[in-house]
């Protein structure tokens, strides 16, 4: 049963998180160089809580991250896509796109792929008139990527909301007339 849309790019399968993805999504919760900032290596069950998060924010908002999966094998690679827990009401800073991808799916332009689909979904079927990435300022890679999909550092030392008021991160962003305007090169 899928509970959004599945998109597909040239490499990648971008759909709503399923039970099969669980395996997967928990080997990632282990990586501790994957998880460093995106809330840190979980135990299987504090996964499988993550994973219901995603999956329950497609149910409740009819948006949420995808599940990556690649073309070519059907290996579950890593999550990204709309994400805003609390929605419109919640306080979270802003409408985001996020990524997050197994170390061994790591520096192949898979992010970049599976996050310009995103993008352009959360635009064009969601309506948003902005997005926002909310990045630590030490996650170079994280801020490479935002940069090379167009966004550019917004604000500073955003405190975020509980239960994640120790971290602050950086917000880059872009509108969705600065996204359509970009040079796709």
């Amino acid at each position: 049963m899928s509970i959004g849309p599945t998109l597909t790019t040239a490499r990648l399968i971008l759909r709503p998180p399923a039970h099969e993805d669980f395996d997967g999504y928990a080997a990632m919760a282990q990586e501790e160089e994957t998880m460093r900032y995106i809330g840190g290596r979980a135990p299987r069950d504090a996964a499988w809580r993550g994973m219901a998060s995603l999956a329950g924010s497609w149910a409740l908002l009819g948006y949420g991250m995808f599940s990556v999966l690649r073309r070519d094998t059907g290996e579950w690679i890593g999550r990204l896509g709309p994400w805003r827990p609390g929605g419109k009401e919640g306080s979270w800073p802003g409408d985001e796109v996020g990524w997050g991808l197994k170390a061994s799916a790591m520096g192949q332009g898979y992010a970049l792929e599976g996050a310009t689909a995103a993008i352009d979904w959360a635009f064009d079927t969601l309506g948003w008139d902005h997005v926002i990435h909310c990045i630590d300022k030490k996650n170079a890679p994280s801020i490479a990527l935002a940069e090379r999909l167009g966004s550019r550092l917004e604000r500073e030392d955003h405190q975020l909301a509980p239960p994640f008021e120790m971290h602050k991160v950086d917000l880059y962003g872009q509108s969705k007339a600065a996204w359509k305007a970009r040079n796709r090169t």
